[in-house]
């Protein structure tokens, strides 16, 4: 598995600056994904001989009407559509606010449409060559409410070892962690630890994230701001952060769930995503 650096961000001025006036160097956010864009949607003229698109497009909407929450992600291939065929279900669905980059046993990029819950999924090589094609329905995308944590410690084991100097606030913070992903694990429900609002070092951050571990999964999500999130590699905890629209660290958390629900699409979003795709297909039928 390809490692990734965990983006922690901290905002200058937020930690106190080291005296040798070193600077944490982080991950940045996601690159190489599609940004958001309304979809341009052809006139029927254009679309003579696009059946196989359309067709595509039907299945999508079909599956909006049917999915309900906790149902599997429904999976529409779109390997064998042709380039005049692609170019109509990329025109039409657009491109969203929720950004995702994979990088685990698989490696692909997902972004979500305009119409939420409809999810382009790209499977690529090690030279970021398309391999595998799909859309799929659903809140969240099958890779990442299923495969995140495949790999990933089943608990947070920060015992036993001398704390690094400096480290204050850390080692409570991991071990309120690790009761609540106990007590997630056991049925209880989801758990964040709001990080703004603790006094944290520099050296504190480091250890959290080198305790926590670097996971497989990137996701941006953009709206009133930024909001970026990253699995870690201990299961079910992931990082939190909001980000204002000069792209200030305004809020930084660490939650311990399944997938966070500011990545999910809401089920009456997915209601209102069939609702605008079949009126944009009643023109072609």
């Amino acid at each position: 598995m390809k490692k990734l650096s965990i983006p922690v961000v901290v905002e200058p001025g937020s930690q106190p600056a080291d005296e040798d006036g070193v600077v944490l160097d982080y991950m940045q956010m996601p690159k190489g994904v599609w940004t958001y864009a309304m979809p341009a949607v052809p006139e029927p003229e254009d679309v003579e001989g696009l059946s196989e698109g359309v067709d595509t497009l039907v299945r999508a909407c079909a599956a909006l009407k049917t999915w309900r929450s906790g149902d599997a992600a429904a999976v529409i291939p779109l390997d064998a559509l042709d380039v005049a065929n692609r170019e109509l279900v990329d025109q039409v669905l657009g491109s969203g606010e929720v950004s995702i980059v994979y990088e685990g046993m698989l490696r692909a990029r997902i972004q979500e449409s305009v119409m939420a819950g409809v999810w382009r999924v790209q499977y690529v090589d090690a030279e970021d060559r398309v391999e595998r094609d799909v859309i799929e329905v659903a809140d969240i995308p099958s890779l990442v409410r299923d495969a995140v944590f495949t790999e990933a410690r089943p608990a947070i084991d920060a015992g036993g070892t001398e704390l690094p100097a400096g480290v204050g606030n850390a080692a409570a913070i991991l071990t309120e962690l690790g009761d609540r992903l106990a007590a997630y694990d056991a049925g209880e429900g989801v758990h964040v630890v709001n990080l703004t609002l603790l006094p944290c070092t520099d050296e504190d951050m480091d250890y959290l994230v080198s305790t926590l571990g670097a996971g497989p999964t990137v996701i941006l999500s953009r709206g009133y701001g930024n909001c970026r999130i990253t699995s870690t590699a201990t299961r079910n905890v992931w990082w939190v952060q909001y980000f204002n629209s000069q792209d200030t660290l305004i809020l930084n958390t660490i939650e311990v769930s399944r997938v966070p629900e500011v990545a999910c699409a809401a089920a009456e979003d997915i209601d209102d995503s069939a609702s605008r795709l079949e009126e944009i297909l009643e023109i072609y039928q």
